[in-house]
């Protein structure tokens, strides 16, 4: 697994962001995404073997591309900087909290858990349970295995309303997570960590330790599959 030559891959990449530079070095580019395929792989095969929602998932249901899909019309840049996938049943685009691992360099390669950016209707949902289970979420939420692996816990620095959503009160006790638009955990790793022989098995790690609050969060949604 080249991971080195990935993250290398991906510095020249942010440096001649380009299609002219992308169709000289497709070779380069077809190397770098066999090693951001395998590392994928491997993390899927360790995690699933505990985690059904993430059995029977292969790579390309989860790998997102290099493209800029929705690129900004003044953005000059046709391609991501980072490499990754969004580990979850159904596959990346599924309307479901899960996983998501992204490879780029300079200390920027990054594991996220939870649901970011759900729909109306999802957030919706996931704010009626946590209303309705606020002692659960807080467990899931502060629970010491998942700060182990992040640290900084549920992001609370994210998009959120400035009033509280319809039909819940400004003295919610739990107002400060039912006003979130994005549920999610993060973490970074440094370049060495990406490189280090158990990186795999590092992120599989942090993925169950996420995933009770993940859980949590999928239970709530109406469409499970």
């Amino acid at each position: 697994m080249e991971l080195d030559f990935l993250l290398n891959f991906l510095a020249r990449l942010a440096a001649n962001n380009t299609t002219a530079w992308m169709a000289a070095h497709r070779p380069d580019y077809q190397r770098a995404r066999a090693a951001c395929t395998e590392l994928v792989r491997q993390v899927l095969a360790q995690a699933a073997a505990t985690d059904p929602d993430l059995a029977g998932l292969n790579t390309a249901d989860v790998l997102f591309r290099l493209h800029k899909n929705d690129r900004a019309h003044r953005d000059p840049e046709p391609y991501k900087r980072r490499m990754g996938a969004g580990l979850k049943r159904g596959g990346r685009h599924a309307p479901r909290a899960g996983y998501f691992l992204a490879i780029q360099p300079e200390g920027h390669s990054w594991l996220g858990a939870g649901v970011f950016y759900p729909t109306p209707a999802m957030l919706t949902a996931i704010r009626q349970e946590i209303h309705y289970n606020g002692a659960e979420f807080h467990r899931q939420r502060l629970a010491p295995e998942l700060l182990r692996y992040f640290p900084t816990g549920l992001d609370t620095t994210g998009p959120q309303l400035s009033r509280p959503p319809r039909g819940y009160a400004a003295s919610d006790p739990d107002l400060a997570w039912l006003r979130l638009k994005t549920l999610g955990l993060n973490r970074f790793y440094a370049d060495d960590e990406v490189l280090k022989p158990d990186f795999a098995t590092q992120v599989v790690a942090a993925i169950a330790a996420a995933r009770p609050l993940v859980d949590f969060i999928n239970a709530a949604l109406p469409n499970k599959e």
